[in-house]
């Protein structure tokens, strides 16, 4: 059943046009950027001057973008052409998933998640606004 699914949706991702794709893909890497502002700011400082820094290794993903190893959530990837990463992480930072939820000597000081939930509903709003128009702008060529 998932399967079906799952050939369903891509068949309607293929069916958007090209010329829609391409409008859309600056807003997805705007949110990117501006959910990995959010991270930073809320990110706690790290209180060893000479280390590597948490909040220099969030990092914004653009389509077509490979993420850096090692980070979170799932390690390198390449990003789809309707997708904008936002990863924290790298090969000198490796434990932002340690900082966002605690360890048994270390308390939670959540960056990550906070951070979507905060921007989830106008970013999504944002889109949808950036797809609407492509499609009305797709409409009305000849």
């Amino acid at each position: 059943m998932a399967s079906d699914q799952i050939k369903r949706l891509q068949r309607r991702l293929m069916a958007i046009p090209q010329d829609v794709r391409e409008a859309v893909q600056p807003v997805l890497v705007q949110n990117a950027e501006e959910l990995a502002a959010t991270m930073r700011h809320l990110a706690p400082d790290d209180p060893a001057t000479d280390a590597p820094d948490l909040k220099s290794s969030i990092a914004v993903t653009p389509p077509g973008g490979t993420t850096p190893p090692y980070s979170q959530p799932g390690g390198s990837r390449v990003a789809g052409e309707l997708e904008a990463i936002v990863t924290a992480g790298n090969s000198d930072v490796r434990y932002p998933h340690l900082q966002e939820y605690g360890t048994s000597e270390h308390e939670a000081q959540p960056f990550f998640w906070p951070s979507v939930r905060m921007l989830q509903k106008r970013l999504k709003n944002r889109t949808k606004r950036a797809i609407a128009k492509a499609v009305r702008q797709h409409r009305a060529k000849p």
